[in-house]
């Protein structure tokens, strides 16, 4: 809640948004090249008890305010939930090789939803919450990964915590960007999207798929653009909305590669977007309205 001396001043919008909210855990592996998460919480995943998950949702029925509804269950990545790599663990964070590349999966990382399913059902069993939802980011490279339990996983989500869209971060479509990115191949997608899309025909539900792109990121010119265009295009079938122009984190791979315009793991010269108009222009070019049925831009 807002600090006492500061409620006369008015609302504060932003916590509004996250006031009925619950971080289930802390770090993330995913080694995204261009993101600052696993630099300030860390690579190994701190994963918070189901019990005191629980204690905190049934705090909320205190606040005359609540009315049922957890806007998010999630963390850095939703589905990094109660499992980790037990070499990890022991050892530390490798320093010769990553969790997860655009390529693959660290075989001692073993994706298992187990846990995340259980804590998602005490939490909404408990009388008086109506509405859970995730709205995190989820990895759908680690759902297709867990042949266990990604696709229960994945159920529960689209029957229960999805309030109309579920957010996914594919970034791009073109490989020799996605390596500089550290993400997975946009086949991965496609087939995750199948799934879902069944998974939400079959429950006979309306949900979305929100996608978070990247713009200008090193490496990426406009011709690659146009290829994530019609990639959205053809095979997603929607207009990104959320894209953004890369921006240089400190401490992060890209933005090493930003100021050197080398990738740092091979010293390869790579082409670096500098002029704001042209990375602005990228962006426009994957956000330019498509006309579905023409396949012509409006």
């Amino acid at each position: 809640e807002l600090h006492p001396y500061h409620r006369p001043e008015g609302k504060v919008k932003c916590l509004e948004t996250i006031k009925f909210s619950i971080m289930t855990h802390q770090g993330c592996w995913g080694e995204c090249n261009f993101c600052a998460i696993g630099v300030h919480q860390g690579r190994t995943i701190r994963t918070r008890s189901e019990q005191s998950i629980v204690k905190e949702a049934n705090q909320f029925k205190e606040y005359k305010d609540f009315k049922g509804i957890i806007s998010d269950l999630g963390g850095p990545t939703a589905n990094m939930y109660g499992y980790e790599c037990n070499k990890k663990l022991k050892l530390g964070t490798c320093d010769h090789q990553r969790c997860v590349d655009s390529k693959h999966l660290c075989k001692s990382m073993k994706p298992d939803h187990t846990r995340v399913i259980g804590m998602m059902k005490q939490v909404r069993n408990i009388d008086g919450i109506k509405k859970a939802f995730v709205a995190s980011g989820i990895r759908y490279d680690l759902i297709t990964e867990d042949k266990r339990k990604g696709y229960s996983y994945l159920k529960e989500l689209v029957e229960h915590h999805i309030s109309g869209q579920m957010k996914v971060a594919p970034e791009h479509t073109e490989q020799h960007v996605l390596d500089l990115m550290g993400k997975p191949g946009k086949q991965t997608l496609v087939d995750f999207k199948r799934l879902y899309d069944k998974l939400n025909k079959d429950m006979g539900k309306k949900q979305f798929l929100t996608y978070y792109l990247i713009a200008a990121h090193p490496g990426c010119e406009e011709k690659d653009m146009h290829e994530l265009k019609r990639f959205t295009t053809d095979e997603l079938k929607m207009n990104p909305e959320q894209a953004q122009v890369f921006t240089p984190t400190p401490g992060t791979y890209s933005a090493v590669m930003y100021y050197t315009e080398m990738d740092p793991m091979t010293r390869r010269k790579i082409f670096v977007e500098k002029d704001t108009h042209r990375k602005e222009k990228q962006k426009a070019i994957v956000q330019a309205k498509m006309n579905f049925s023409s396949g012509f831009s409006s």
